[in-house]
């Protein structure tokens, strides 16, 4: 039973993040000055995915990229919704988010 609730979740935290990579945008201005960062979100989000709040917990500390994280939170809303077998404590989780010129 434990082992299917750890899939459970695994499996949803690898769709959450493809949702990001799908909605992370790399501001353009950031790009032609070659400014690379990462963020640690903390995200609430309710039983269907909805995201009820978010804190940037850790800022990249270039203010171009950390104004792109509440937009980032709107187009990424609603995630995936969660397996039922995670608890309420585990809809608030981290976040890592990174902007990584290739």
């Amino acid at each position: 039973f434990h082992t299917a609730s750890a899939n459970d979740i695994a499996d949803w935290q690898g769709k959450v993040g493809k949702v990001v990579a799908k909605k992370q945008v790399y501001p353009r201005s950031a790009m032609r000055d070659q400014i690379e960062g990462r963020a640690k979100i903390k995200i609430s989000i309710n039983r269907s995915g909805e995201i009820q709040n978010f804190d940037i917990v850790e800022k990249t500390g270039h203010d171009i990229l950390d104004n792109e994280v509440p937009k980032l939170i709107e187009r990424m809303n609603p995630l995936p919704s969660p397996p039922a077998s995670m608890s309420d404590e585990q809809l608030n989780f981290v976040l890592p988010v990174s902007w990584r010129l290739q």
